[in-house]
């Protein structure tokens, strides 16, 4: 049984990435005034925070359904008996509930893994993904596994400004204008389906002291239940040493682990704006 794993650009799998793991990638759209961009085809970090900084309008979507299935299609035809997909987090896009939809016209050959994930737990399912279809391994039990442990992921993000939150209609302007004036930092917590503020700081300084901190306590929690999980660091850093400064608070905080990094996808990037930092642990199930 021949499986093939595939997943979208927000797991934060590259093109490279793709080609060396062997999986396919759903590049996602990104909407700037109004012209359609996909991320890793036709737009790339620099000229993206670019048109950012520079005050652009910029929305995401989710990808039209004719370019999943025709992902999917290329796959089946190339010889795989089957494809697992596995999409952003659910609770975070529709496209992981258009996805099950389309895949319902596949007679089982495709199925649609929703672990509720995004970024770095996302490619880190990718992996064990791929880990175990090579154990041999159907797509529905690798669905079951990935499902299973979806709900032991945890990210922390705290952003630089409230800008960006207020253009994607996450927060009123009111709310940003006040946060701007009293320099609040809003740190954010996915965990399953969920998006919400954990905490609101004064200083970014401040909020990246209380990530670690949570962080912290989220890891030791998960050992002490002994869950094995995966920590990593990511960030949607425009200037090199911020991200240098900020993987190695990462790493420090963390000692004799090793702290994967990845940027955040620009989609997600769109909303959080650049300078957002964060955090996340995931259950190892490979």
């Amino acid at each position: 049984m021949r499986t093939a794993i595939i997943t979208d650009s927000n797991s934060g799998v590259t093109a490279a990435e793709a080609r060396e793991l062997g999986v396919r990638v759903v590049p996602m759209p990104v909407i700037i005034d109004g012209q359609t961009y996909y991320e890793g085809v036709d737009l790339f970090p620099e000229e993206f925070y670019q048109m950012l900084r520079a005050g652009r309008d910029v929305s995401t979507s989710q990808p039209a359904p004719e370019d999943v299935t025709r992902l999917w299609d290329e796959v089946l035809d190339e010889g795989y008996d089957e494809a697992l997909y596995i999409p952003m987090s659910s609770g975070l896009s529709s496209s992981c509930q258009t996805a099950v939809i389309l895949a319902a016209d596949y007679g089982g050959r495709v199925l649609v893994a929703d672990n509720h994930q995004i970024s770095v737990p996302q490619k880190n399912a990718v992996r064990d993904a791929l880990a175990l279809a090579a154990q041999g391994l159907t797509a529905a039990e690798i669905k079951e596994r990935l499902e299973e442990a979806g709900g032991d992921s945890l990210i922390y993000i705290g952003v630089d400004t409230l800008e960006y939150l207020k253009r994607g209609g996450r927060i009123t302007p009111a709310v940003a204008a006040m946060g701007a004036v009293l320099g609040i930092k809003p740190l954010l917590a996915i965990r399953g389906e969920r998006l919400d503020t954990f905490a609101k700081v004064r200083g970014t300084k401040h909020c990246k002291a209380l990530l670690i901190e949570s962080m912290q306590k989220s890891v030791e929690s998960c050992r002490k239940q002994g869950i094995p999980i995966r920590i990593d660091a990511a960030g949607s850093f425009d200037r090199r040493e911020e991200e240098a400064e900020w993987r190695e608070l990462a790493a420090g905080a963390f000692p004799g682990e090793a702290i994967h990094y990845d940027p955040l996808s620009l989609s997600i990037s769109s909303h959080t704006g650049p300078g957002a930092f964060a955090m996340g642990l995931s259950r190892r199930i490979a």
